[in-house]
């Protein structure tokens, strides 16, 4: 980083710390007097960055002011803000790293060196993040080919075997005899006894866990299907400066994030200044239990941080949280984070870092104050004692450690609310949204009058007549019964709990517990265990839950998203004619962050989210129709009745289990696999060249045309003449109408282009994995079935090609459009661009050929996409739309561009029916219409590099 380039910011320069460390750092907390003493600590974050960065260009000394006088200001200015680092995940990080290689192309064309093209700020990249879910259970051995890779390249799949081995006790009175390694099957007729003489690994040995072989298998053909992307990776992490690769078999992003990649004080050119960090993956938000300031963004904005640019946000609301109280034994964290929607400071950092990963559901970044019990944690997990002293010693200088002892100095908050926690009580989400609390004690009732609602965000609107309907199936010899709340999948999964080793453990325990009393889950519900990293398979086998939790079927998968995300193995074809025959209502329940209605998978219309325990107990019980209080989970061998809170493990059982097993040694293993990788990894060729070798038979990695017009100096804008619509849109269109995502439908024009390329249905992968071929991607934008647009009057993804009257793919009329040199716009109503931030969304458009988008409103991400790639954001005046301006969408449009453009500028737009209007051009600032001038952030630095 750049050291500022104004020199306001060295006003408050500090040459040494008081210890030895002979570090720099900027003072911060001598600016303004007494107003930063009660600035929250979040906002502090952001004021050390805008002074360490400011340069009287991307960031001024007004913002600096304006983040100091943040409570005057807040919801109403925007400041920029320079992240120390970013954190891309496999999907949606390789969009950025094609961009880069793609940009270095560009700067070899234009005469200039393409060495000098790398990310501005450190970049750590996973490659594992996101997990399908292809072979569990003891359905391995009779398992075809799953998923739709191409395993040619990555050869037949091996019989792996897992062999305990043997590992010496060294003399530690909590290990018994020798201590080995295993797993055991679900259906093993010999349980019991093999459970009572199963060794484990003893906790004070470094040698890894064997991984289960369900995790080994499916990563094999995770590595097959992926190799394309992990030799692109690979290639990435060797000619990129600033750019590090988390190899494959590691972890999920924000996991690996919190126990390994955050530094919390990052020191740089003997320059110390707080840890911060965006990422692709809206669950960054994690590492703000930790203290340090992280959310999740888009692709674009990524890019944008990676090529020295600054985010920028609307200064915040900031509120405080006072706890009282305390909460029962069945109360988990996930029951925090459902009834209230703020950080705990009393919390443990574990139980910080769960509330703050699930922080997107409910539109907040929870900030952790720093602490002793932080200190604590980060000595627990591997901080040497020098960087331990040195961290301690800058916060507390800058005044971002809080002592609880000292309530002197108090900030001050947007507002204060005040958390009983007594009133906390077990609960779940659903069935549809987050958001959608349930009390576990009101489930039966809730779930009864869900099937009695009309369709909507609650109900399935069942008949009565029909809702106690059953109906029989035959699985593995044996006869089951399905009913309307019958669940059919549970998965414990790395989203939000698998971060947190009591929730966890308590899954273990109660899995132990219910073993012991004899107590199983139906075959036919589809389970599954897929933690964020290898830490949790560490502390699960050390404890010696492990093997319960793989008999009721939770076995280890692999580590990533995946069941959350409709990445699961398929269900049984028992199961789904079951469901079609009664039309059932059937359930799945997971400890994740999402269960919107299908996207678990389209069958299954009810989703519950829930802690892992209780994701393992409705596993067992086999439906969401039970009251816990009232209703026995099951029988034991004498049939007696075993209810949850039998063998539900007390608070202080899981506590003494974390204290003995989750340890040092773990998160050293964890550091050790991360640095020296795998053999598949390792062995993996890729090349090392400075541009790389683009394969034009690739249909994963491809060279994106954003490029392709570039020249030395950003020509004159040009006008928008006889432009066509190329979609007439209504109100709210999200990036889920835009942007390509899921599976790729067969009669789509991503499934030609891919048909044609020799690939069958089967080997078709998402939208996610393709992600870094343009060509996919462009033919999938807009190619959502729930997009409306008015040409067509109904959902679908089409449009009418206008000159040709023929209604087409928006892909195939776009084309034609493009081939006949017509320039697009798009036509759409207010909020456009809501929802989730994704990068394609402005790409897609881009490369379809459109110019501009004319919207009633947008949602504020999505409109500095559309500038970041070079699309005009045009907007209606106060009170106008398409509709009172009397237009069709079939007219063309023309418009100029003034030679000094300003934010804000009117503009008028000519049609070819003689109608002319004024709009608004959509440019905040200097900066957004430098870049638009440039056509976008990507020929802008891309110039700057030649």
């Amino acid at each position: 980083m750049d050291a500022p380039k104004a020199g306001y910011a060295f006003e408050y320069l500090i040459e040494t710390l008081n210890d030895s460390s002979h570090k720099k750092f900027f003072d911060v907390s001598k600016l303004g007097g007494t107003k930063y003493d009660v600035l929250p600590y979040s906002i502090r974050v952001l004021l050390e960055a805008a002074v360490r960065n400011c340069d009287g260009f991307l960031m001024k000394k007004e913002d600096v002011m304006n983040i100091l006088d943040w409570k005057t200001k807040q919801s109403n200015v925007e400041v920029p803000f320079f992240p120390a680092r970013v954190l891309l995940q496999d999907f949606t990080g390789i969009p950025a790293m094609v961009d880069f290689a793609a940009m270095r192309e560009a700067v070899k064309t234009l005469g200039g060196d393409p060495k000098k093209v790398h990310p501005a700020c450190p970049t750590d990249l996973t490659v594992d993040h996101s997990l399908q879910i292809d072979f569990s259970k003891c359905a391995i051995q009779n398992a075809p080919n799953p998923g739709g890779g191409d395993l040619q390249k990555a050869g037949k799949l091996s019989p792996l075997k897992v062999q305990p081995k043997k590992l010496p006790c060294r003399g530690q009175t909590t290990c018994r005899g020798s201590c080995d390694s295993g797993e055991l099957g679900r259906n093993s007729g010999t349980f019991s006894s093999q459970i009572e003489n199963t060794p484990i690994l003893c906790p004070f040995h470094l040698q890894p866990v064997p991984e289960p072989e369900t995790v080994l298998k499916n990563q094999e053909v995770e590595f097959g299907r992926n190799r394309e992307r992990l030799q692109f990776f690979k290639w990435s992490s060797r000619v990129f400066k600033n750019v590090a690769v988390i190899p494959p078999g590691t972890g999920m992003a924000h996991q690996v994030n919190l126990e390994y990649l955050s530094r919390v004080v990052f020191e740089e050119k003997d320059l110390l200044f707080p840890d911060s960090v965006v990422g692709t993956d809206s669950h960054i938000t994690m590492v703000n239990g930790l203290g340090i300031l992280g959310w999740g963004v888009g692709g674009i904005e990524t890019e944008a941080v990676m090529l020295g640019l600054p985010v920028s946000l609307t200064l915040p609301e900031v509120v405080g949280c006072e706890l009282t109280g305390s909460s029962n034994p069945f109360v988990t964290s996930i029951d925090v984070v459902l009834g209230i929607t703020k950080v705990i400071s009393q919390l443990s950092i574990v139980d910080r870092t769960t509330i703050a990963n699930m922080c997107p559901e409910y539109g907040a970044i929870p900030f952790s104050l720093l602490t002793h019990v932080t200190i604590k944690t980060f000595e627990h997990t591997g901080f040497s004692k020098a960087k331990l002293e040195s961290m301690e010693t800058y916060l507390k200088a800058v005044k971002l450690f809080r002592n609880d002892q000292n309530s002197s100095g108090e900030p001050e908050y947007s507002q204060v609310i005040q958390i009983n926690l007594n009133s906390i009580v077990p609960s779940v989400s659903g069935p549809k949204r987050p958001q959608d609390r349930v009390a576990v004690t009101d489930m039966k009732s809730d779930f009864q009058a869900c099937l009695n609602e009309k369709v909507g965000f609650k109900g399935f609107q069942i008949a009565a007549e029909k809702q106690r309907d059953i109906v029989s199936i035959h699985y593995e010899g044996s006869e089951y019964k399905l009913s309307h709340g019958s669940v059919v999948i549970a998965a414990v999964i790395s989203c939000t709990n698998n971060c947190n080793p009591s929730v966890m453990l308590a899954a273990g325990l109660l899995a132990k517990k219910a073993v012991e009393a004899g107590l199983h889950v139906k075959p036919y519900i589809r389970t599954s265990l897929s933690p964020g990293s290898g830490m949790v398979t560490h502390y699960l086998s050390s404890s010696g839950v492990l093997p319960y939790l793989s008999k009721l079927g939770f076995e280890i998968v692999g580590y990533g998203c995946s069941t959350c995300v409709g990445n699961t193995a398929p269900l049984s074809e028992a199961v789904l004619n079951a469901v079609k025959q009664g039309d059932l209502v059937t359930c799945g329940i997971l400890s994740g962050n999402k269960n919107f209605e299908g996207r678990l998978c389209d069958c299954v219309r009810a989703n519950y989210l829930a802690s892992p325990p209780l994701v393992v107990a409705y596993a067992i019980a086999g439906t969401v129709n039970i009251d816990f209080q009232t209703e026995p989970l099951g029988t034991d061998s004498t049939g007696k009745n075993i209810y949850l809170h039998d063998i539900w493990p007390s608070r202080e059982e899981v506590h003494r289990v974390e204290e003995e097993h989750v340890i040092l040694s773990m998160f050293k293993a964890l550091k050790d696999k991360i640095e020296m990788g795998n053999k598949r990894w390792n062995s993996l060729e890729a090349p090392d060249s400075v541009l790389f070798p683009w394969d034009l038979k690739s249909t994963y990695i491809r060279c994106p045309s954003f490029f392709d017009k570039l020249t030395k100096e950003p020509v004159a804008l040009q006008a928008i003449e006889n432009a066509h619509v190329l979609l007439y849109l209504g109100d709210s269109v999200t990036t889920d109408h835009i942007s390509p995502a899921g599976s790729i439908a067969r009669n789509s024009a991503a499934a030609k282009y891919l048909t044609n390329r020799g690939l069958t249905p089967r080997e078709f992968n998402s939208y996610g994995a393709r992600r870094g071929n343009d060509a996919v991607m462009t033919r999938g934008t807009f190619a959502n079935i729930k997009l409306f647009n008015k040409f067509i009057g109904k959902p679908a993804p089409k449009t009418i090609h206008f000159p040709s009257g023929q209604t087409l793919d928006v892909f195939e009329a776009a084309e034609l459009y493009q081939k006949e040199g017509i320039p697009l716009i798009i036509l759409a109503g207010k909020k456009y661009g809501s929802g989730n931030s994704r990068d394609w969304a402005a790409k897609g458009p881009y490369l379809l050929g459109v110019k501009a988008v004319l919207a009633e409103s947008y949602e504020k991400i999505h409109k500095d996409h559309l500038i970041g790639i070079g699309i005009a954001p045009l907007q209606f005046l106060p009170g106008e739309n398409a509709d009172s301006l009397g237009l069709s969408g079939k007219e063309t449009f023309s418009l100029t561009f003034p030679e000094e453009l300003s934010p804000g500028i009117t503009l008028n737009i000519q049609t070819s029916t003689g109608k002319v209007f004024s709009v608004i051009a959509s440019f905040e600032d200097d900066v957004e219409i430098t870049l638009y001038k440039h056509g976008g952030l990507l020929n802008f630095v891309a110039r700057k590099f030649s």
